[in-house]
C-alpha cells in the first residue's frame, strides 16, 4: 500500500470514528430526554394522586404540609456565663445551631424567678437571650432600625453572621425580602427598605418601623411604578419550601412552655431532656409521625421535669 492509499485509509477511518462519536451522543441526548420526560411524568402522577387523596380526606403525606420544630432553652445557661462577652458568644451558638437544624421556635423560659430586671442595661439571663436570639435572626440590614443601642448587644459584633436564607445582601436578589417600614409620603403607600438601593412601595399604610415580608417577585423593577405586597412570614415555606428564621418566645416560667404555646392545638410530641437524664443512641430514639409541632425541651437547670407528665400525657417523652 503507498502511502496515497495509507492517508486515504486513516482519513476514512477518522470520519467514520467520528460520525458514530455523534450518533452515540444523539443517542445518549435523546435518552436522557426520554428519561427525563418519563420522570416528569411519574412526578406528575404522584403529584395528582396526592392532590386526589387530599380531596377525599384520605390521610397522606403532602409534601408542603405544615410542620415545625421547636426547642425550650433555660435563661439560666446564661446567668452562669462568668462574662458578657462568654454569654453573647454562647447566646450565638444557640442561634447557629437553631439556624442550622432550621428550628421554627425557640422558647426561652426563666428558671430563675428570683432574679429580675434592675434596670434598663441589666437583664435576667432569658431576657439577655430572647434580646440576642432576636438580633441574629433579623437580616443586618434591618437591626439598625429595629434594635436601639443597649449594653446587651455590646459584643455581638464578635459573632459570625448566620446566613440564614433571609439575610440577604444588597446584590442578591430574592422573591422575599424582609424589611421595615419606614416614616414619610403617605400619598401613594408605605415605602418600606428591604437592603436594596432603593425603598420599595407597597400600598398598605403602615406605622413606622413595623418588621414586614415583603413579595418581590422575579420583576427586578424597584422604581415607586412597581409597588410591592405584603405577605404573611410563613410564605416563603409554603410557596418556595425556603426556611426563613425562627421566633423567639419568653416563657416566665418552666410552665408557661406549654401553657402559652402560639399553637392552638399544642404541641404534638415532647422530648424532654435533662443533664441528670440516661445517654440514649439516637438509634435507641424512633420517633413517630407527627403532623403540626415537634418540640424539643432543653433543660440545664436543676428544675424537675417530672412535672411536666400531667401537661404532656401519652405525647411526652421525658428524659430525665
Amino acid at each position: 500500500m503507498n502511502s496515497g492509499d495509507a492517508e486515504a485509509a486513516a482519513a476514512s477511518k477518522k470520519a467514520r470514528c467520528k460520525k458514530e462519536k455523534k450518533k452515540k451522543r444523539k443517542d445518549d441526548c435523546g435518552a436522557a430526554e426520554a428519561s427525563a420526560a418519563d420522570e416528569e411524568i411519574v412526578h406528575d402522577k404522584k403529584r395528582k394522586k396526592q392532590l386526589q387523596q387530599k380531596k377525599n380526606g384520605d390521610d397522606v403525606a403532602v409534601p408542603n404540609r405544615k410542620t415545625t420544630v421547636s426547642i425550650a432553652v433555660a435563661g439560666s445557661i446564661i446567668d452562669n456565663a462568668q462574662s458578657l462577652e462568654l454569654a453573647t458568644l454562647l447566646a450565638g451558638q444557640i442561634a447557629r445551631a437553631a439556624t442550622v437544624f432550621r428550628i421554627d421556635e425557640v422558647v426561652v423560659f426563666d428558671s430563675n424567678s428570683s432574679v429580675e430586671n434592675s434596670g434598663d442595661d441589666v437583664e435576667s439571663g432569658a431576657r439577655f437571650l430572647v434580646r440576642i436570639l432576636q438580633y441574629l435572626e433579623t437580616p443586618q440590614y434591618l437591626r439598625r432600625r429595629l434594635f436601639p443601642m443597649h449594653n446587651n448587644l455590646k459584643f455581638v459584633g464578635l459573632l459570625p453572621p448566620l446566613d440564614a436564607p433571609h439575610h440577604l445582601r444588597k446584590h442578591e436578589w430574592s422573591e422575599f425580602r424582609e424589611g421595615v417600614t419606614l416614616d414619610g409620603d403617605r400619598s401613594m403607600g408605605t415605602f418600606v427598605d428591604v437592603g436594596l438601593s432603593k425603598n420599595v412601595l407597597v400600598e398598605q399604610m403602615l406605622e413606622p418601623g413595623k418588621r414586614v415580608t415583603i413579595a418581590m417577585g422575579t420583576n427586578r423593577d424597584i422604581t415607586t411604578a412597581c409597588k410591592r405586597k405584603i405577605v404573611s412570614p410563613s410564605s416563603p415555606r409554603d410557596e418556595m419550601e425556603l426556611y426563613w428564621g425562627y421566633k423567639v418566645r419568653y416563657a416566665s416560667n418552666l410552665g408557661g412552655v406549654f401553657s402559652d404555646s402560639p399553637y392552638k392545638e399544642g404541641y404534638d410530641y415532647i422530648i424532654g431532656t435533662s443533664e441528670h437524664g440516661k445517654i440514649i443512641s439516637s438509634s435507641e430514639l424512633i420517633l413517630p409521625s407527627f403532623r403540626k409541632h415537634f418540640s424539643s425541651l432543653s433543660n440545664t437547670s436543676k428544675t424537675p421535669l417530672g412535672e411536666l407528665d400531667s401537661k404532656c400525657g401519652n405525647s411526652c417523652k421525658l428524659n430525665n
